[in-house]
């Protein structure tokens, strides 16, 4: 494994004592509430804090839920509202998406089937040679990073290891990564540098903790054929750094009760990460690890060690989002310990804190566009989202204080398609002109109005129409953004910008973001009344820029 020339310069002797001892120091804070059970912890109650203590003691975070729920989301994330992300690996090569590496060893499936007919039956050709045949040869991580700045991201946040076992840095605790094999790069070494060279927040996605059981069908055989009763490559104990020691637990959503083994290796190799690539945003694709006897310990350790390295390095003020989903079947799950992430979902109505959505504009890991074999055996077509789509969902989500986070599939070679830059392209040029609705924005007390409030998850065209409209405050200003156009020269209503609504003043102008001439406007008894202009400015969704006389206040 090499440890030598870092790209961040931060294996030197003296930089891995102080993550060392910075390790220490937390888990240490951490030891005397690890027994503490689940139960116990989902009812503490943090206590208070006084603002003559918060001025003269740093905060400082432990593995408890009481010590986490001092967790507050920092003012940038609540500002910047859009973040892309990626699932990239090994997995790639195959085009069949990111859970290729568990379903190549399930017989009956498409992706095994897939696998038999392209590399060879599981016994002989197994992922730990797809890793061989990944080399990410056009990868151009500045020109990438600059097109999801160019798309309106303020922050990026790309997976750094997904359930398939393979670091994408230079681990220090995993010989199974894409520096010592594969690509032969520090991929998120790259990724960190053209971030941060390009102004944009940076962080990274981890989806290790499932791992254990979610890859263990490399220890299965073929029931029947000629290969029946062979084992699988996962069986070599040559591979068992890969493929994980033996054990029989193979559910596909979180392991069990996982060996200490297996926690301290997680644990090791996400703090590897927190102190090596220094990451803004922090994410586990699950609830917080691990269930069974650790009861979330392990996990909450990570995520205060998180917190109190964000101190050191901003000078005393904690910068991180932690984000992770309540799904209380895969760890633990806790109120206010965390940032609550939905995935492909989104809150209903608008959330006190600041939450976010991880969406994708496709599949999550890429595919082959001529289409993929589902599991009955039908050929199933790979859709994507246009950026009306994406927009329209966005919008919804900054009206109830979230945030996106969308995922771009991209080749395994490091490319993305051409209809995943067109969708960035139109994304960017949308918010290029709407962006004062959006960032530095927040929720009025009431999100919208409309007949439309649900979405299909798997949906790729917006269901909005011209009655939907959605609300955001910044500076003072209320913007209400139409779903869809109401047509030239119609007359719009919003019905709760009324002179009836003690909430809100006189209005006493209103334009529409990006499109040229003074509107005709009137507020009456039914609401305010816009006539569109006769031209409309874009395509995706319509700004209306409404000054209230005494201003408008946000709504949490």
């Amino acid at each position: 494994m090499s440890v030598s020339t870092h790209p961040l310069s931060t294996h030197s002797s003296g930089m891995r004592k102080f993550s060392l001892l910075a390790m220490a120091i937390t888990l240490a804070a951490c030891q005397g509430e690890s027994n503490t059970s689940s139960e116990a912890q989902s009812s503490a109650v943090p206590a208070p804090v006084s603002a003559a203590m918060a001025e003269s003691e740093p905060l400082v975070f432990e593995g408890t839920v009481e010590s986490l729920q001092q967790y507050q989301a920092p003012e940038w994330f609540r500002d910047a509202k859009l973040g892309i992300y990626l699932h990239w690996g090994a997995y790639s090569v195959a085009e069949q998406g990111e859970w290729y590496p568990r379903y190549m060893y399930v017989e009956g499936r498409p992706e095994y089937a897939h696998h038999l007919e392209n590399y060879g039956h599981p016994s002989e050709h197994g992922y730990k040679d797809i890793i061989d045949l990944w080399k990410a040869e056009k990868f151009d991580p500045d020109r990438l990073v600059k097109l999801f700045k160019q798309a309106g991201a303020k922050y990026f946040s790309p997976v750094a290891v997904h359930h398939d076992n393979f670091d994408l840095w230079d681990s220090i605790h995993h010989e199974w990564n894409a520096v010592d094999k594969g690509p032969g790069k520090d991929l998120i070494g790259m990724w960190r540098k053209a971030t941060l060279d390009n102004g944009l927040r940076w962080g990274v996605t981890t989806h290790l903790s499932r791992s254990y059981s979610w890859l263990n069908t490399s220890k299965g055989a073929d029931k029947e054929g000629p290969y029946a009763g062979v084992p699988y490559d996962g069986n070599d104990p040559a591979y068992a750094s890969l493929y994980h020691p033996p054990h029989d637990d193979t559910h596909p959503r979180a392991p069990e009760n996982p060996s200490k083994e297996w926690r301290d290796q997680w644990a090791s190799r996400m703090i590897d990460l927190i102190d090596n690539y220094q990451p803004d945003i922090f994410y586990f694709d699950c609830a917080i690890p691990f269930r069974g006897e650790d009861e979330g310990q392990t996990g909450m350790d990570v995520i205060a060690h998180l917190y109190n390295t964000s101190i050191k390095n901003h000078d005393g003020k904690m910068e991180a989002v932690m984000a992770v989903k309540e799904r209380p079947w895969q760890g633990l799950y806790a109120d206010g310990v965390t940032t609550l992430d939905y995935e492909r979902g989104k809150a209903s109505h608008i959330l006190p804190e600041p939450w976010q959505t991880d969406d994708s504009i496709g599949p999550w890991g890429y595919r082959d566009r001529g289409g993929w074999m589902d599991t009955h055996g039908k050929l199933r077509a790979v859709e994507y989202m246009d950026s009306n789509m994406v927009i329209d969902k966005f919008i919804d989500i900054v009206s109830k204080n979230g945030n996106m986070l969308l995922n771009i599939p991209i080749r395994a070679d490091g490319t993305l398609d051409d209809d995943t830059e067109q969708v960035l392209e139109g994304m960017g040029g949308w918010l290029e002109v709407n962006g004062e609705a959006i960032y530095g924005s927040r929720p009025w007390y009431m999100y919208g109005e409309g007949p439309t409030t649900e979405i299909d998850h798997r949906a790729t065209r917006s269901p909005y129409t011209r009655k939907d409209i959605r609300f955001t405050t910044n500076n003072g200003k209320l913007y209400a953004m139409i779903l869809d156009w109401p047509g030239a020269g119609k007359k719009f209503t919003i019905q709760n910008i009324t002179a009836m609504n003690t909430r809100i003043g006189k209005v006493t102008a209103v334009d529409m973001l990006g499109a040229d001439g003074p509107l005709v406007w009137e507020q009456s008894g039914d609401g305010l009344v816009i006539t569109m202009p006769k031209d409309k400015p874009n395509d995706i969704a319509y700004t209306l820029r409404i000054t209230i006389d005494g201003g408008v206040q946000p709504g949490v």
